[in-house]
């Protein structure tokens, strides 16, 4: 996985947990707010998720850490590469999660966009009725089950049921219509929209669920309220007019604001309460207003990056070694090959560090970022100079860290698992080993550097500078040749000297 898509995830799994807590707060406090404030300002309440969701991808300033120690990087070879045949990786476990949410997010929005084709085909026949004093258009459906509700986000319309005029009095038709007509005033359609398209993308949370029920409840009992603040007077026949209006038992329309599990006991209860009055509900106003500001900022100061102060400079680890395991994969016409390497690369804090194998070259820098937390930003990139692939890893030593992705320019596929440690431990392996070992290799239309990679791996050798030794192809037939021997024989194919120091090898040109 790329570390694009690990940035990504960390970002989605921030949003789900900000999501959580934020649903848990409304879910807490809604029905208090509706007691003390009014069912309009427990309403507002439901700004809380998406205002936290947004806090907390807001950027933030960056956070620079110290400079790290100059030192020369290099490079332990600590075990072998080698092509497996027929060889196909397996997918990624955060690919397999990531189709099975694009398959729950789709069908939720099918769902959905089918409810609205069928309630659309409900409405065919529908008849507008006219001399009606409202600036939205009132249609009469041609079945009793269809409405009333307003149904639209951009172009609201209000339904009433075929029977309309016979099922309720005058008196109780023009409070339905002023009920439905608050919704389209209170925008109610985009919040039903949006809603609704945050469930089909958090399809997965059961507490989302939960939340579209909740919303268009609370919307229901938010345009109760004001209606009776106009039409204080009413309560009786408002409270008729909704025993006589069923449930609605279909599938809601996208941008419905009506609820398809009314608790109609909560509603006419709420009928019988004597109406807020405006100094009770300005100060509900003032206080969700101060819980949505103290939660975003919240939100926002804990998804911040450790600060300045609470970062310690290095001082243990004068040098990191990274484990890398790379594996590069390739498809020819008869199979999928894998070729696999496994190297410690070391260097200082801050100090650039380059491995060069098999076309694939990749730049590392190591950075501490707190205690026992470091920083890795990689550059991969292939033979041909196209544009390197920029990532970056973060988490603490000795955690392996995982990116993947396409090798620019090279159509191969490369997957990197990286462990960070402090020191260098491989160094000390390397001493261990045998310099002269001997070396039995027969290598045919193989790069130089590779086989100088392949020695090194045998005999424990340190490459210093292996980017000197070039790509050209060589064919070496070493049967028990000593390692000094074999790895000088590499570096005059390019021209050059094998200079060894204890286990460290460079390469320079001849004097």
């Amino acid at each position: 996985m790329s570390t694009e898509a690990l940035a990504g995830s960390g970002a989605v799994v921030l949003l789900l947990l900000v999501c959580t807590g934020a649903l848990a707060c409304v879910a807490v406090l809604r029905r208090p707010c509706r007691r003390w404030f009014g069912a309009g300002n427990a309403f507002l309440l439901w700004v809380l998720p998406p205002l936290a969701m947004l806090a907390s991808q807001l950027p933030h300033t960056p956070i620079t850490g110290g400079g790290g120690l100059s030192g020369v990087a290099w490079i332990a070879i600590a075990a072998t590469d080698h092509w497996s045949p027929a060889y196909s990786p397996g997918m990624d476990p955060a690919d397999v999660l990531r189709w099975i949410w694009l398959l729950g997010a789709a069908t939720s929005l099918v769902r959905a966009a089918v409810a609205q084709a069928g309630y659309r085909r409900g409405l065919r026949g529908a008849t507008r009725l006219k001399g009606l004093a409202l600036p939205w258009p009132v249609l009469r459906a041609t079945g009793v089950a269809t409405g009333p509700a307003l149904v639209g986000a951009w172009f609201p319309r209000i339904v009433v049921p075929a029977d309309f005029a016979l099922r309720y009095t005058d008196e109780e038709q023009a409070l339905i219509l002023a009920h439905e007509a608050m919704h389209a005033r209170r925008r109610d359609g985009w919040w039903s929209l949006l809603a609704q398209l945050l469930v089909s993308l958090l399809w997965f949370h059961p507490l989302a669920w939960w939340a579209l029920a909740a919303l268009r409840h609370d919307q229901e009992l938010a345009c109760d309220a004001a209606v009776l603040r106009e039409r204080n007077g009413c309560r009786r026949s408002y409270a008729q007019a909704m025993l006589k209006t069923p449930t609605a038992r279909q599938a809601l329309p996208v941008g419905c604001s009506w609820s398809s599990r009314h608790p109609l006991t909560e509603r006419i209860a709420m009928l019988k309460l004597p109406s807020h009055g405006s100094t009770r509900r300005r100060l509900g106003g003032l206080a969700s207003l101060s819980i949505a500001v103290a939660l975003a900022g919240t939100v926002y100061a804990a998804s911040a990056p450790m600060p300045p102060q609470a970062q310690r400079p290095v001082a243990a680890a004068e040098q990191y070694q990274l484990d890398i395991g790379l594996t590069l994969a390739r498809d020819d016409a008869q199979a999928t090959h894998a070729q696999q390497l496994k190297v410690a690369l070391c260097m200082r804090p801050g100090q650039a560090a380059t491995l060069e194998t098999q076309g694939i070259t990749l730049d590392a820098v190591t950075r501490a970022t707190a205690s026992r937390r470091v920083r890795i930003e990689l550059a991969v990139r292939g033979e041909d100079g196209a544009t390197p692939t920029q990532d970056h890893l973060e988490g603490m030593l000795g955690q392996p860290l995982r990116v993947s992705g396409k090798l620019p320019g090279a159509g191969r596929q490369y997957a990197l698992e990286i462990t960070p440690r402090p020191g260098c431990p491989a160094s000390a392996t390397a001493a261990k080993g045998a310099v002269d070992a001997p070396i039995t290799m027969k290598v045919q239309g193989t790069a130089a550097r590779q086989v100088a990679g392949w020695i090194a791996t045998t005999a424990g050798f340190v490459l210093v500078n292996p980017q000197a030794i070039d790509q050209r192809q060589v064919t070496l037939d070493f049967q028990q040749v000593p390692a000094t021997s074999a790895m000088q024989m590499v570096a005059n194919v390019d021209g050059l000297r094998a200079v060894f120091d204890s286990r460290r090898v460079r390469f320079e040109p001849r004097s």
